[in-house]
């Protein structure tokens, strides 16, 4: 297949182009920059230049394609109404343009705020509906094109996504210890998030693409659970800093935007995901990640 990936250059993307070109799938990949599209020529993808706002070029990409992946965001934590906008806008144009066509069109989305209390399922419905919900409702608008005659699967990636040269969260969360010189966690520490190696969920995104129905959740976890202490405790020993505990009051001064993620429960099963492609985990926990030395040490 011909696959439009967006964020093809990003920390999940870059690791979606391979998978999807080992596969052998040809890619063209979204190119913000010179940069961008001479990283995507150099592994035999083929760039398009353009960003999210460039609704004309995504609407090509898509219509060229004979299977769409949406991973970019412009993720404007100074702004997150612009990024819901963007995000809205983007996965609309591009649906728009499989509209009848019956391609797959993945769609990237988080697990925060999906339920309360306990583990997401793949069965439960994302709460964000409308302009004006979180990243534009683009889970659900993009749902709401099955109808349409497009293969919409969602992949919902757990909060930490990791591996050496990590960018995300638990970067943010390793940088606020070395600043603040201890490795901290929220109150007691008890939140619990998931998370997944960034190479399986690469597989998982290509096992997407290929065999996944339409209207099709999907849950990238490795692990169900794994507390914040653990996590803060995992980064205490391997940058040699001390561990405590953070008021609840104190978490936006200690850890900056993060904090508020870090509180956040991010727990998910993905029992059902598994069962449905035939998908296993196989690269390292997020502990073992942390200890080896992926955020420094």
């Amino acid at each position: 297949m011909r696959v439009f990936v967006t964020g093809a250059t990003g920390w999940i993307g870059s690791a979606a182009v391979d998978e999807l070109l080992a596969a052998g799938h040809g890619v063209v990949g979204l190119a913000r920059s010179d940069t961008s599209a001479a990283t995507l020529e150099a592994k035999g993808a083929t760039p398009l230049p353009g960003g999210l706002d460039d609704l004309d070029v995504l609407r090509r990409g898509a219509a060229e394609a004979d299977a769409v992946v949406h991973l970019a965001n412009k993720h404007d934590w100074g702004n997150p109404a612009e990024s819901d906008r963007a995000e809205r806008a983007a996965v609309e144009t591009m649906a728009e343009a499989l509209t009848g066509t019956h391609k797959p069109f993945v769609v990237a989305n988080g697990l925060s705020g999906i339920v309360e209390g306990r583990a997401a399922l793949e069965t439960d419905s994302s709460p964000d509906v409308g302009p004006g919900a979180s990243r534009g409702g683009s889970e659900n608008l993009a749902l709401d094109y099955t109808r349409r005659g497009v293969k919409s699967v969602i992949v919902r990636f757990a909060p930490s996504v990791h591996g050496a040269g990590d960018w995300g969260f638990v970067a943010f969360l390793a940088k606020a210890a070395r600043d603040r010189g201890v490795s901290g966690y929220i109150g007691d520490g008890s939140v619990e998030w998931s998370a997944v190696h960034r190479l399986d969920a690469a597989r998982l995104i290509r096992l997407g693409v290929e065999r996944a129905p339409a209207g099709t959740r999907l849950h990238a976890v490795a692990e169900e659970s794994v507390t914040t202490r653990a996590i803060a405790e995992a980064l205490g020993e391997a940058l040699g800093l001390p561990v405590a505990s953070i008021a609840p009051e104190d978490a936006a001064e200690h850890f900056g935007f993060v904090g508020g993620f870090f509180a956040t429960p991010m727990a998910a099963s993905s029992a059902r995901t598994r069962e449905l492609l035939g998908w296993k985990p196989t690269g390292p926990t997020l502990v073992k990640d942390i200890l080896d030395g992926a955020y420094g040490g």
